[in-house]
C-alpha cells in the first residue's frame, strides 16, 4: 500500500511540476527586487546587470514578478521532494518476503496459525465451527492455504492469507439463502469489532463475456437482498492480463475492517 500511495504522489507531483513549468513560460524575462526603505517599499526589476525602478502604477508588472520568483522556488522544493519519491521508487522491492513466506506451504504455516486468530473468542469460534459449504467441483480446490485449508484460485490464496494477517474472521464458501436461490459466497465475514457481517466475491476471468454476464447477475443478486456492493459487498476483479494486485487487498480490508 505504501508504494502505491507514494508512486500516485510522485505522478500527482510530476504533474504538478509540468503545470508550473508551462507557467513559469509565460513570465517576462528577469527577476523581482524589493527593497525598504524607512516606512516606504520600492520595487525594481532586475535583468542581471541593472535595476530599474517600477512605479506603483505599474503594479500588475510586479505582480507578475512576485509570482514568478514564488513558483520558482516552489519548482525547487517539488523537484526535491520528487528526486526523494524517485530514490524510494528506484529501490522498493516489489516481491513481500512476508507473503511469500505464508504462500509457500511449510511447516512454518502450522506454527504460525495461533497468530492469525481473530481477537474475539465470539468470533474464533465461529469462524472453526462446522458450516455448510460449496459441495460444487471439489476438485478444483487445489491451492492450500495458510489454515490448511484449500481454495480454488491463487488470488483467494493471497485473500485468505491477509484476511488471517489481520486477524479478520471469515468462512469460505459458506451457504447463503437470497430468498430460494443459495449462493456460496467465496468470503462470508465477520467485522472484527462488531461482527457485522460482510461478504466479499473475487471475479477472476473477467476477459470472459459469459463469466462477467454471470457476476453481473450475482452482484445484482445480492442488492436485491439488500446486501449493497462496496458497502457489505466487496468485490475484486482481475484477467489474465491484469491480476488481482496484494495491494487492493490490503486497501479493502483497511477501509471496511481497520
Amino acid at each position: 500500500m505504501l508504494f502505491e500511495r507514494i508512486k500516485k504522489e510522485y505522478d500527482d507531483l510530476s504533474c504538478h511540476i509540468n503545470t508550473i513549468q508551462q507557467e513559469l513560460q509565460t513570465f517576462p524575462p528577469g527577476k523581482l527586487i524589493c527593497c525598504h526603505q524607512a516606512n516606504t517599499s520600492k520595487w525594481y526589476y532586475s535583468d542581471g546587470h541593472h535595476k530599474t525602478y517600477i512605479p506603483k502604477s505599474n503594479r500588475p508588472f510586479a505582480e507578475q514578478l512576485a509570482r514568478k520568483k514564488y513558483l520558482s522556488k516552489l519548482l525547487k522544493d517539488l523537484k526535491t521532494e520528487q528526486t526523494a519519491l524517485a530514490f524510494y521508487l528506484r529501490h522498493h522491492s516489489p516481491t513481500s518476503h512476508s507473503e511469500q513466506f505464508l504462500t509457500e506451504p511449510s511447516e512454518y504455516q502450522k506454527l504460525l496459525l495461533p497468530s492469525f486468530k481473530p481477537l474475539s473468542q465470539e468470533l474464533a469460534t465461529w469462524m472453526n465451527s462446522s458450516y455448510e459449504k460449496n459441495p460444487a467441483h471439489p476438485e478444483n480446490l487445489i491451492f492450500k492455504g495458510i489454515g490448511n485449508t484449500y481454495l480454488r484460485s491463487k488470488s483467494e490464496v493471497l485473500i485468505d492469507m491477509l484476511l488471517r494477517t489481520y486477524n479478520i474472521p471469515f468462512r469460505y464458501e459458506s451457504a447463503l439463502q437470497l430468498g430460494n436461490t443459495i449462493i456460496y459466497p467465496d468470503f462470508t465475514i465477520r467485522h472484527p469489532h462488531t461482527g457485522s457481517l460482510f461478504y466479499w466475491e473475487h471475479f477472476g476471468m473477467m476477459d470472459i463475456p459469459s463469466y462477467i454476464s454471470n457476476a453481473t447477475a450475482k452482484i445484482n443478486l445480492y442488492a436485491t437482498h439488500g446486501i449493497t456492493p462496496g458497502i457489505q459487498l466487496i468485490t475484486t476483479y482481475e484477467t489474465k492480463e491484469h491480476p488481482l494486485n496484494p495491494e487492493i487487498i490490503k486497501n479493502y480490508i483497511e477501509l471496511h475492517f481497520l
